[in-house]
Order: structure tokens, then C-alpha cells, then sequence
């Protein structure tokens, strides 16, 4: 296989994607799941600025992932009295902590419902005592298999598998919170995120199909390929999550997608450019809960939070390209998203 190009083109807009200017300032900040891999840069970029605390059980984030400004407090979110704890005057509550694999749901749906709905509540029940604004983590696999694209906001929720259907609840109970007892709360619902962090056997298609090109192995696709998703950076979903918490437009929830979507075949040609090297491709029996189609109408979230996404997947991909080539030559480069953040895997 070619080797990667050393030095590839990374864009402005994913080196700065964290580092702009928000309004989350001199807080007291909680980030469930913070360890994990959205909770970890969303806890990087609000440390410095505001008093920040993780709480994680580690089931599948890492200590290393914390920023040493931040708290870590080592628990889980369905035990009340260390969420309360850990909500003891906070002001705003990032609820990023799942279990976030289709796959584990599958396999064990009490335990998924557990985490992702009982936990949600036990974190909205803090907060409530706490008064703190949350923005919660959920997700696209709320439409299931949409009957249009783009999926707009009211799209029906259909879920295909354990976690859409843990999503819908925790997504339906945030926003009721917010109507029955006057506390502020957004859900977000994230498309399939990547970046940097991501690890293990539930990272996503985009970190397994580079781990397996890097190391010159077929890409496995799961089903004939031709099922399409909507990949966001993980730069633009921490900008939504802050976003998300300033606005006024709480109570409801918003896509956070770029709008745009490739097949997984798609995907395994742009690794294969983007590598240099010949790829593969192996089908295998497509997966239990997948959803067919998937592309974001974000127009609510342009409207309302002021938010679109930057960073288009070719250049997400280049970046990621050039972490693994900065990995095999050197230290990490200023300017880059999450210097020095070890992967870790989670909402």
C-alpha cells in the first residue's frame, strides 16, 4: 500500500472548529460520558473557561481522555446519589453518557434501556433540584427508516432497534421536563458522528474502514453498501452542543447534521483515494437494527441555533489521515482539534 501523504491538507475550519468563541463561560459545567468520545472534546473545549465535571463509569471512556482542569468523578448515571452529587450546583448539564451501540442493544435491550432512559431520568431529576439546563445527547435512530429524505424534525420516530427506541423515551422526557416543570432542555440529535478519539468495536464505519486500509486489509461492508448516511464531525457537534446551550429556543429538539449523505460504498471508495492504496471491499449479512437511508434537514437548528455545519466528510477524512501520519512521525501540531486526546469511545 502507498503510504499515507505526510502533510495532508487539513482544513481551516476543523483546526478552529473547537476553538471558537462561545458564550459557556464562567459556569459550572457537568458532562456525563464526559471520558467518552464526544463527551471528552466537548469537556476540553468548556475547561479553562468554566469549572468542569465528568462523571463516567469507564465502561468505555478512559480516565486519559479527561483534561487534567477538569473533576472526574468515577460513577454512573443511573445511581441518584452520585448523579446528585455531581449535579450539586452546576448551571448546565451536557448529557452525553449511553450505551450508544445498536449492536449491544440488540444483545442486551433491559441493560441499553437502563443506561439510555433510566439514566436519562435520574439525570433530569438532578438537574430539576439542581435548576440546570440540559442538552441532551440523542440521536438519529429516533426516525428509524425515515418515508422521506431529508429527515425534517417531525419526521415519525419508528425506531428499528433497543437504542432508537431508548432514544425516543429519553428524548420524549427531556422536552417534557422542560413543559412540566419549567427547567431548560434540548435535545440534540446526532447523525453518524466521527473524528478523532474514536475507538473499539462500535467507533463507526469511518475509524474501522481506515484502521483496516492502514493495515491493507478488505473493507467490510455490512449489507450491499448502498445504504446511505449523514457523517458530521465531531468538531460541529460539540459547536451545536454549545449552541444548544445559550439558546432561547429550548423545549424541543434539532437535527444536527450536515444535510449531505454518501453510500457506504461511497465511503469505502473516498478511504481508498484518500489512502492511496488498492482497497477491498467484503459484504457481509447486513446488521439487526440498521436503518436504511439517513440525511439530516438542519434547517431548524440554522434557524433557531444559529448552527451549520463546517467540515465537509472529505476533509474530516483528510484530517483523520493526517492525526495517523502526525502519530507515526511526531508529536501532534498546533492547531489541531484535541492535541494530545487519547481515543477513547462513547456518545
Amino acid at each position: 500500500m502507498t503510504p499515507f501523504p505526510v502533510g495532508a491538507h487539513v482544513s481551516s475550519d476543523i483546526q478552529s472548529g473547537i476553538s471558537v468563541d462561545s458564550d459557556v463561560r464562567d459556569r459550572t459545567v457537568l458532562v456525563t460520558g464526559g471520558a467518552g468520545f464526544i463527551g471528552s472534546h466537548l469537556a476540553r473545549r468548556l475547561a479553562g473557561e468554566n469549572e468542569v465535571r465528568v462523571l463516567d463509569d469507564l465502561t468505555t471512556g478512559t480516565a486519559d481522555a479527561v483534561p487534567d482542569a477538569v473533576t472526574l468523578i468515577e460513577g454512573n448515571v443511573t445511581d441518584r446519589a452520585t448523579v446528585e452529587r455531581a449535579m450539586s450546583g452546576v448551571d448546565i448539564v451536557f448529557h452525553q453518557a449511553a450505551v450508544v451501540s445498536v449492536e449491544e442493544s440488540v444483545a442486551d435491550p433491559p441493560r441499553s434501556h437502563r443506561v439510555n432512559v433510566d439514566g436519562t431520568l435520574t439525570v433530569l431529576e438532578a438537574a430539576r433540584d439542581a435548576d440546570a439546563r440540559v442538552v441532551l445527547a440523542s440521536s438519529a435512530a429516533v426516525y428509524g427508516d425515515p418515508k422521506s429524505l431529508p429527515v425534517t424534525i417531525d419526521e415519525p420516530m419508528t425506531p428499528r432497534s433497543p437504542y432508537g427506541a431508548d432514544k425516543v423515551a429519553a428524548d420524549a422526557y427531556a422536552r417534557a421536563y422542560e413543559a412540566t416543570y419549567g427547567i431548560s432542555v434540548v435535545a440534540l440529535r446526532y447523525f453518524n458522528a466521527y473524528g478523532p478519539g474514536q475507538r473499539g468495536p462500535y467507533s463507526g464505519v469511518i475509524e474501522a474502514f481506515l484502521r483496516r486500509a492502514v493495515a491493507g486489509e478488505p473493507l467490510t461492508v455490512h449489507g450491499d453498501g448502498a445504504q446511505t448516511r449523514d457523517f458530521i464531525h465531531v468538531s460541529d457537534i460539540v459547536r451545536a452542543n454549545l449552541a444548544a446551550a445559550t439558546t432561547d429556543h429550548t423545549g424541543t429538539a434539532y437535527n444536527i447534521g450536515t444535510g449531505e449523505s454518501v453510500t457506504v460504498n461511497e465511503l469505502a471508495a473516498i478511504i481508498g483515494e484518500e489512502t492511496g492504496g488498492d482497497t477491498d471491499v467484503r459484504h457481509e449479512a447486513a446488521r439487526p437494527g440498521d436503518v436504511r437511508h439517513s440525511r439530516a434537514a438542519a434547517d431548524r437548528a440554522r434557524d433557531q441555533l444559529g448552527f451549520e455545519a463546517r467540515v465537509s466528510l472529505r476533509e474530516g477524512i483528510e484530517d483523520l489521515i493526517s492525526r495517523r501520519n502526525i502519530s507515526d512521525h511526531g508529536p501532534a501540531t498546533e492547531g489541531s482539534i484535541t492535541q494530545g486526546l487519547p481515543d477513547s469511545d462513547d456518545e
